[in-house]
């Protein structure tokens, strides 16, 4: 009875070992959705954004996010917009025009989205037709990227192409098996990416 205590305390002990070291490399990638969806947008550089004041029409304005990150509203003159969020330059200007209108309500909405584009794109490289950076769309995967960079070329090794994903202050790489995703439709290793991912296909050796 000892002896299969000792049995079980020894399996249980691997088990959690195994569980504490998370996915090995190579592994499939696990989608972050957190990465894909930000539930608090910070404004950024490039950003157009819109102030309606209500029943006050003259002091709307739709304006975009100056390079020092910056805005200019009337009345109230520059206010820092960059690194913030649509409430906070709302609550900013609603303070700073209570001297010249009473109680204003004041909301600010983020018209166009251009500051983090570059950041939620996929980018495909090396043997392919067109080597491209395009932007992140819900629910795109491997093949879709590599279809929008017309597929390899006649130098590819799509046996060797690998995903390139940042995970915290280090960067992963994943084997994808191209060659059987695009002759055999094998979609195994077709896996869903996320911004900021790099597919890389690499050429053969000669």
């Amino acid at each position: 009875m000892k002896i299969m205590s000792r049995y079980f305390a020894i399996a249980l002990s691997l088990l959690l070992a195994a569980c504490a070291t998370g996915p090995r490399p190579g592994s499939a990638p696990q989608v972050n959705h957190e990465a894909q969806a930000v539930d608090t947008y910070l404004i950024g550089v490039d950003d157009v954004v819109r102030v309606a004041v209500w029943q006050n029409p003259d002091l709307n304005v739709t304006v975009p996010v100056r390079p020092d990150g910056r805005i200019s509203v009337p009345l109230v003159g520059d206010v820092e917009a960059g690194g913030r969020t649509a409430e906070e330059v709302a609550a900013e200007i609603k303070t700073a025009l209570a001297q010249f209108v009473r109680n204003p309500q004041v909301t600010v909405i983020i018209d166009q989205l251009r500051s983090h584009e570059y950041l939620s794109r996929v980018r495909v490289t090396g043997a392919v037709r067109t080597p491209i950076s395009v932007p992140y769309r819900q629910g795109m995967t491997i093949l879709d990227a590599v279809l929008a960079a017309g597929g390899t070329n006649e130098f590819a090794a799509a046996d060797r192409t690998e995903l390139y994903r940042k995970e915290g202050d280090s960067t992963r790489a994943f084997a994808i098996r191209l060659d059987r995703i695009l002759e055999k439709g094998d979609l195994d290793s077709n896996y869903p990416v996320q911004p900021g991912d790099v597919i890389t296909v690499p050429e053969r050796a000669f």
